[in-house]
């Protein structure tokens, strides 16, 4: 399996119109399992983020199945499906966004503990509090929402408020919601309510580095979060395309596969 990528077009995009062409020529017949998302990874010579995000790409598309602690399944062919990727390029990778987050929202942080008075820290401590009674729900991502908008909101310059909101909003996209429906539950809520306080800590402290300290680790750990193992395990090349479940007996830890999305491994 080789992959010839082009610089010009996203890489967890090529990486699924490979997969999809495999599909589609019956490599990987209808009914069978794809290779585990590490060997996919190896083979390709790609980070695992990177697969992982044309793999959830595909099932959205309603190619395949991720079952975690099975493995991936293929459910039917592009024409089968009578899949439209048109508009596939107005859609961003759940890594790709959380990445620039990483990057941009520390700073945001930062500059907000400098200009942050008692009223500013007051709208943290509300949204916290309601955050809190939310339990994790669809309420919780908008009121996750509100929470960095408003941090950037303390900084009165109206256009980066708005674009922190317009950033965060893709986090709605089919891609994110995916992911997201593996990996976020009450524990992972309560991970987050934990780190959204550090930061409002470090704001109300007035103290700017704690801030984008608080704020990167915030968004690496909501990386990581996303980045746990599905649990699937590889299987022998002879026995591909049999639908065999296997349980992992270990999931990988966030550190071991955690891969930034701007490095590549081509």
């Amino acid at each position: 399996m080789s992959l010839k990528v082009d610089e010009s077009r996203r890489l967890y995009r090529q990486i699924a119109r490979h997969l999809r062409d495999l599909i589609d020529s019956g490599e990987y017949p209808i009914g069978g399992r794809l290779p585990s998302e590490r060997e996919l990874a190896d083979r390709l010579q790609v980070s695992r983020t990177s697969v992982r995000e044309a793999l959830i790409a595909l099932e959205v598309e309603g190619l395949v199945r991720i079952n975690v602690g099975s493995g991936i399944y293929v459910l039917g062919t592009s024409a089968l499906r009578a899949t439209k990727h048109s508009g596939e390029n107005s859609i961003e990778g759940p890594f790709e966004i959380l990445h620039a987050r990483e990057i941009l929202e520390p700073s945001v942080a930062a500059e907000a503990a400098i200009l942050a008075d008692c009223e500013h820290v007051g709208t943290l401590d509300r949204i916290l509090a309601q955050m809190e009674k939310s339990g994790g729900s669809d309420k919780w991502i908008s009121l996750d929402r509100e929470f960095h908008v408003a941090i950037a909101a303390f900084l009165s310059n109206g256009m980066l408020a708005r674009f922190i909101g317009q950033l965060f909003d893709q986090r709605m996209n089919p891609y994110f919601r995916r992911l997201a429906s593996y990996f976020e539950d009450a524990n992972t809520w309560s991970q987050a309510l934990a780190e959204h306080r550090v930061i409002r800590d470090a704001i109300a402290a007035g103290d700017p580095e704690a801030a984008r300290q608080a704020m990167r680790q915030h968004l690496k750990l909501s990386q990581e979060r996303f980045s746990r193992g599905f649990g699937e395990v590889a299987v022998p090349s002879h026995r591909l395309g049999k639908v065999t479940p296997v349980l992992s007996s270990r999931a990988e830890s966030p550190h071991e596969l955690q891969t930034k999305t701007s490095r590549r491994k081509i």
